[in-house]
């Protein structure tokens, strides 16, 4: 880029800040009596503590997360797991079984990576952080059983593990008030 379209640039941007900042700060408090705004977002800025509001959207936020991302574990848990070893896909001679196999294999990774996510999540919410925290060691407890799934080696109880950690997982949520429903993924979010 030529120098003199740089130079002509940055003006322009430090304009384009200013405005912004000077547009933020006349959006306050209109109550404000004490020095102006300015003052107040800046004392604001400088306490140590989150205002009430921010903590209280944390927490929302962090329910929100926990909820999506452990439906998308027990929505592919569900579908690409369970429904399949019912149905008798995963055994020898099954019409689709090397497909149902490795589609199961990255259902495993995928489920444990977004119970990871979701036990992350819930560290944002008091009451969800209890609730999930013992579950911790069944989640860990996954961790190979996408490997065991793609190769055929998964059996009844690895299967209820599955089952088990996600309708724990599912339970813990609806106790701390974030309910988690099964959202299936589409195959491209298991692989990529």
């Amino acid at each position: 880029m030529p120098r003199s379209v740089t130079l002509r640039r940055t003006p322009a941007a430090l304009l384009l800040s200013c405005a912004l900042l000077a547009g933020t700060t006349a959006c306050g408090d209109s109550g404000d009596t004490a020095g102006g705004n300015a003052a107040s977002a800046s004392a604001a800025a400088n306490s140590s503590g989150a205002s009430p509001s921010a903590s209280a959207e944390k927490q929302r936020l962090a329910k929100t997360r926990f909820v999506a991302n452990a439906g998308l574990a027990a929505g592919a848990t569900y579908q690409w797991i369970v429904k399949p070893y019912r149905a008798g896909t995963f055994k020898k001679g099954a019409e689709g079984r090397k497909f149902a196999l490795v589609k199961a294999g990255l259902a495993g990774g995928f489920a444990y990576n977004r119970l990871k996510a979701a036990t992350e999540n819930a560290k944002g919410d008091p009451l969800l952080s209890k609730a999930v925290a013992p579950l911790t060691a069944g989640i860990e407890s996954l961790k190979g059983l996408g490997t065991k799934l793609r190769k055929g080696e998964a059996g009844e109880g690895d299967i209820g593990a599955f089952e088990s950690v996600i309708d724990s997982i599912k339970n813990a949520g609806k106790d701390a008030g974030a309910e988690v429903k099964d959202k299936v993924p589409s195959t491209s979010q298991l692989t990529g």
